[in-house]
């Protein structure tokens, strides 16, 4: 009984998660490059509001803090073979100044990457929730869904700022939000093993936030130095923190 109620959550919090993502392509194309400053914001939002804090309660603070360093590290190497991947001179189009519409690609395959391992994570958190109880296990699934949704939006967001297609984006998220399920079945069957990793999970999940958030996607933004977009964009950065904010405030008042 646990387990189908685990697959059922799983499944229906992928697919809410999806939806929120699929909700952004009814955005206009022009406002995408404005609405990475909210992206920017919920990223580094979730990132030090939710998941480190988790990471921290769930094992060794240094442990996670270690897995933090290194997934910025991985990903700062993973960039670095994306770029080499494109071309070997100074002279190709990923070094030339006047083609930096999009970054090639590289923030949204990183992205991807957090998103498949903060996924994967939720399904575990999920089936160890079942496993106590159905009625937490229900309040944990309504729980991360909640929290999902605007960092899904903001994480597709990212991909058509990366130079990914609406169609692409959408079908790299439904693609990612497996991760949940495959998350959930693997915790029902070896939940014992994976709750060590957890917290080093959780540290490369918000490694991923933290560095495409801070070294792709910020950089963009001091192209347009002028008064009127960088206020416009703090405030955009500020929107995405409080949005996840306001979720928290949310969850914790409904428990």
């Amino acid at each position: 009984m646990a387990l189908t109620w685990i697959v059922a959550a799983s499944v229906a919090g992928g697919t809410l998660s999806a939806g929120a993502a699929a909700f952004a392509l009814l955005l206009r194309a022009s406002w995408v490059p404005m609405l990475v400053s909210f992206a920017i914001g919920a990223l580094l939002g979730a990132a030090f509001l939710e998941v480190i804090p988790q990471a921290f309660a769930l094992g060794d603070p240094h442990q996670a803090a270690a897995a933090i360093l290194g997934g910025i590290f991985g990903f700062f190497v993973l960039e670095k073979l994306l770029l080499w991947r494109h071309c070997h001179t100074e002279n190709c189009e990923v070094h030339d100044p006047h083609n930096a519409a999009h970054d090639h690609g590289r923030s949204g395959a990183l992205i991807v990457v957090g998103d498949t391992v903060h996924n994967f994570v939720d399904g575990v958190l999920i089936a160890a929730a079942f496993l106590q109880s159905t009625e937490l296990g229900v309040i944990t699934a309504v729980a991360i869904v909640a929290h999902e949704i605007p960092q899904e939006v903001g994480d597709f967001l990212i991909l058509i700022h990366s130079g990914y297609s609406r169609r692409q984006a959408l079908a790299l998220n439904l693609v990612s939000s497996t991760a949940t399920l495959g998350g959930g079945i693997l915790g029902y069957f070896a939940l014992q093993l994976l709750q060590r990793w957890e917290p080093v999970l959780l540290g490369i999940v918000a490694a991923s936030m933290i560095y495409v958030a801070v070294a792709d996607l910020i950089p963009g933004l001091h192209r347009r130095p002028e008064l009127r977009d960088t206020v416009g964009q703090a405030a955009l950065i500020a929107a995405g923190i409080g949005t996840i904010v306001l979720v928290r405030m949310l969850l914790g008042a409904s428990h």
